[in-house]
């Protein structure tokens, strides 16, 4: 365990709007990119969840991920992951990760594989690809902090715990510990490293799979706050992290920091905060603290492109949703 109260350097960035030649979202929730393509989850679309956009133009090219029942079609989108050329989805509604794979047009993305999660799993909510026969889901049960899942969907075992001092909730409220600890995950197969930032509060953690060494670093709001209603946890304490990205080099992360109760007395006067988060918060793979950017948008989904020293980012609160940042 490791705490951290503030960073070296501070550092203000101002966006630039990328214009799209469509306009296409209603909630632009990620955005991942790999070599000329760029694909946005949109989390709330109308007809599809995914819209694919030639980059760095951000070109609109096609669509996919369709709405609906069909055997094709998907009820929900959670998350999704490039390895190489292909594309993993994920729908926990239909407790489903599909992988897809672009057309001879390059600009077109088809379905070639669907694999049915485990029955033992509870809602997946995230996932990261481990190797080509095994996936990392977060666990919601509280026995553990991750699912090792085989290619075909079945769960293999659970690793880790929660690395929380709240020893009452651990012994008596364990599955609303994991609901207050949702994280979100990022994997880095070329250094091996899997990091986790919590929902709630504000806690890290790193795992170094090739050496097996786990770190929880802690800032200055502390573990995911919550009280327990019929066996739910209702948070309290502030919202935290809402993305993350593990890069060859550094773990970007975008912290929001707005505390429930003022959430909650705006909303009664009328006032809505805007969605996501003003900092990005950047650490060593040793989970040493680097830099704060402060941004002029509130920023959903991030990517970090170090090749170019740019972050594309999504910001849910502007009619033109997809801007950038230059890495200073």
């Amino acid at each position: 365990m490791m705490s951290y109260v503030d960073f070296p350097e501070t550092r203000e960035l101002t966006a630039r709007t990328l214009s799209l030649d469509t306009a296409l979202f209603r909630y632009p929730y990620r955005v991942r990119v790999q070599d000329s393509k760029a694909v946005v989850l949109d989390l709330h679309g109308t007809d599809y969840f995914f819209h694919v956009f030639h980059y760095p133009d951000f070109h609109y090219l096609s669509s996919f991920g369709k709405r609906g029942n069909a055997p094709e079609e998907m009820l929900s989108a959670e998350n999704f992951r490039w390895n190489g050329n292909f594309l993993w989805t994920l729908d926990s509604n239909k407790f489903e990760l599909t992988r897809l794979g672009f057309a001879s047009s390059g600009d077109s993305l088809l379905c070639l594989e669907a694999v049915s999660l485990d029955e033992e799993l509870l809602r997946t909510l995230d996932f990261v690809q481990y190797d080509d026969s095994t996936f990392i889901i977060p666990d919601y049960s509280g026995d553990s902090r991750f699912c090792l899942v085989s290619r075909q969907g079945k769960l293999l075992r659970k690793i880790g715990a929660i690395p929380t001092a709240n020893e009452g909730a651990l012994g008596n409220a364990r599955p609303a510990l994991a609901q207050a600890w949702r994280s979100f995950i990022d994997y880095n197969p070329r250094n091996g490293i899997l990091v986790a930032a919590t929902q709630l509060g504000e806690v890290i953690e790193i795992y170094h799979l090739k050496d097996s060494t786990h770190l929880a670093c802690t800032g200055p709001n502390g573990e995911p706050e919550f009280r327990i209603s019929q066996g739910y946890g209702i948070p309290t304490g502030v919202m935290g992290f809402s993305d993350i990205q593990v890069t060859d080099n550094a773990i970007y992360l975008v912290f929001q920091g707005h505390k429930f109760k003022d959430i909650m007395q705006k909303a009664k006067r009328g006032i809505n905060l805007p969605n996501g988060g003003q900092n990005i918060y950047v650490f060593s793979l040793e989970g040493k603290p680097l830099r704060k950017y402060v941004l002029d948008h509130y920023v959903h989904g991030i990517f970090i492109d170090e090749q170019k020293g740019v972050i594309i980012a999504t910001d849910v609160n502007k009619d033109e949703p997809i801007i950038e940042y230059k890495l200073i």
